[in-house]
Parts: C-alpha cells; sequence; structure tokens
C-alpha cells in the first residue's frame, strides 16, 4: 500500500490537524513569519521557490511562500506576501494532500532531497512536475516543540542541481528557528484559559469563532444553555442552525469582512433552556491580535432582551474589554485559542 494513503498516515493527518486547529495553523491565510522563513530559504539556497508548508489530512496549506518578483510592483508587493508571480492560480496558497513532494517528506519524517526528479520514477510522474515545471526539490520536516512533524519548509528549482551538506543542514537550522513560534503559542493557551474564566462567568451567551468560515473555538456556559452542544472546531453556521435562521452568522460575515463591530438588534428564537421563544439581541466584534494584525475571528456576545427595549452599551463594553486582551497578549493570542474547563470532553455548547 501507498504509505501516503495507509490508515496510520491518515491517522496521524488527524492528529496534525488537532493540533494546527489548536494553535490556529490549519487554514491557508499568509502570515509574515511564514513568509519571512520562505523569503530566507529562497535567498540561502539561491531558489526561485519555497514554502513553508502545514500539512492536515485533507490538504496542504502554504502559510509561508516566496516566488521572485518580475517587476517593481510586484516586488512591492512582497513584504505583503503578494510577491507569488508564478502561474499558481490552480493551487493558490492551498493544494490537494497528495499534491507535490513534500507529503512523502511528512509520511517519511526525514528530509527529502531530489537534485533531478526524473531520476526518481516515483517522483518524476508527480503534479508538481507537470504543472510547475519542477526539476529538483529539498524538503525539510517542520516539527513544533512538542516533536509532531506539522509540515515542510522546501526549495524547488526548475534545473536540475545538487543539493549539499551545507544546505541541507542550512534548511535544518533554519525549520528549527520556528520552534519559538510553537513555544510562544502554548505558552499562550495558560493565559487564554484565564481569560476564558471572565467568558465562563459572564451572565450572558458569548462565542469565539475563527475566519470566515467560523470555527468555533470556544463558547460558554450560558452559550450551551441556550443553543446547544456543538462539536470542538466545527463550522458554525452548519451546526448552529437557529442562529444562522435568524441572521447571526449573516452579522458575523460581515463584521470578518468588514473589520466593524456589527450588530443585529432583535432576534427571535426558542431557545434550549426556555419553552417560549425569546428576544435576543447579537453584538459580533472582529478579533485582532494586535491592532495591526489582519482580523482573526469574530466574539458574538448575545443577550436577552425579551420585553425590554435594545441596548447595546453593556455588550459593547465587555467585547471592547475582551479585544484589549487579547492584544494585550499579542500574536498568537487568538490563534491559539483552547476551551475553558468545561469543554474538555471536545464538544461545545452552541
Amino acid at each position: 500500500m501507498d504509505p501516503l494513503t495507509s490508515d496510520q498516515t491518515r491517522r496521524e493527518g488527524e492528529q496534525r490537524r488537532r493540533r494546527l486547529q489548536v494553535l490556529g495553523l490549519n487554514s491557508v491565510e499568509a502570515e509574515a513569519t511564514f513568509d519571512r522563513v520562505a523569503r530566507l530559504a529562497a535567498s540561502f539556497t539561491q531558489s526561485p521557490l519555497a514554502m513553508v508548508n502545514f500539512i492536515n489530512d485533507e490538504r496542504q496549506m502554504f502559510r509561508g511562500m516566496y516566488v521572485p518578483p518580475t517587476s517593481p510592483d510586484d516586488k512591492a508587493n512582497t513584504e505583503g506576501g503578494r510577491g507569488i508571480v508564478f502561474d499558481l492560480s490552480n493551487i493558490a496558497r492551498e493544494a490537494p494532500g497528495d499534491y507535490g513532494f513534500c507529503p512523502h517528506v511528512v509520511a517519511q519524517g526525514s528530509q527529502l532531497a531530489l537534485d533531478d526528479v526524473f531520476d526518481y520514477p516515483r517522483f518524476r510522474g508527480n503534479p508538481l512536475v507537470n504543472d510547475m515545471g519542477v526539476r529538483s526539490y529539498l524538503g525539510t520536516p517542520l516539527r513544533d516543540n512538542t516533536g509532531m512533524i506539522l509540515g515542510t519548509v522546501c526549495v524547488a528549482d526548475m534545473v536540475a542541481r545538487s543539493w549539499d551538506r551545507k544546505l541541507k543542514e542550512g534548511m535544518q537550522e533554519l525549520a528549527q528557528t520556528l520552534l519559538s513560534d510553537f513555544k510562544l503559542r502554548d505558552s499562550l493557551l495558560a493565559q487564554q484559559q484565564e481569560l476564558f474564566a471572565v467568558f465562563d462567568g459572564a451572565p450572558f451567551p458569548i462565542m469565539l469563532t475563527e475566519g470566515m468560515n467560523h470555527l468555533l473555538r470556544y463558547a460558554n456556559g450560558k452559550q450551551g444553555a441556550a443553543f446547544g452542544m456543538v462539536p470542538q472546531f466545527s463550522p458554525g453556521r452548519q451546526v448552529l442552525t437557529g442562529l444562522e435562521a435568524v441572521g447571526v452568522f449573516k452579522a458575523m460575515d460581515e463584521a470578518f469582512r468588514t473589520g466593524k463591530t456589527t450588530t443585529l438588534p432583535r432576534a427571535s428564537l426558542t431557545t434550549y433552556d426556555s419553552p417560549a421563544p425569546e428576544d435576543f439581541s447579537f453584538l459580533c466584534t472582529p478579533v485582532r491580535t494586535s491592532p495591526n494584525a489582519p482580523i482573526s475571528g469574530v466574539l458574538t456576545v448575545a443577550v436577552n432582551i425579551t420585553g425590554q427595549p435594545y441596548r447595546e452599551s453593556d455588550q459593547r463594553v465587555f467585547a471592547a474589554n475582551v479585544q484589549e486582551r487579547f492584544e494585550q497578549m499579542g500574536s498568537g493570542a487568538f490563534s491559539g485559542a483552547v476551551p475553558g474547563r468545561r469543554l474538555e470532553t471536545g464538544e461545545y455548547p452552541r
């Protein structure tokens, strides 16, 4: 059986996905740290293509990528992660799980050096060769601070070339520089648990979601009592159908897209803890890990306003305080979000 399709490989892929979700790395968004490492890898090896690639059980995610600019405008945009000028429109920042050579590096758990792909019958028919003309490749396992392989740091060239010992060792050292990033993300988990303790004690339903698909990262007890239980890391609008029906996720979409707080002033729905429909207001606040960082997710605070006029002042104060705490914790704070104590069973309140 092909090692890339074995049951063990699939199980390992699921474990990586879980770990990447906890670290906030299970998505294709570019990240400056990883783009920088890719750029250094390309410079060090004098290669035209370099990537920091995370691999789960379904796909590869190139959160770090470098391809040399071909025009002054492209060169100016490289620092922002937009220096991809090869014809990569078919894979962009992601690719299928079996595409290219990186999955082989992860499966074998060791560095893979292909001086000339055509010398290896196993690899010369790889789609990466036909799609991009890759002729040589050097991939190094990317391990986190627990020892788990999360993906690769890799470089490729369109001509056959020799990857000497110095280049191989340099790539290994470059991959190890990312250990500090993973350690930082893990160290922030304890701080987040303190923040989520605030959520636990809040008198209204709260959920914290990530990305445009609104993956549920955390929900407090009030959220569970009102809207039920859902699997951890599940896409919110698919499992919280009651909230989807009344327009909550539409408001969250707008908050994530615009970067501005969005309100749903009044929505009537039946909750799990009340036999009769009740009115709720929802405040959806975009979450950043620092003032200049991209939007990471949405903090949604619900208040029961049955029989009361709509007032969002308390919601706004709470959401502003939470956002300030996230920014104080710094880079990686939201991306490493973990469940509160009551959610360790693998299900989140909904």
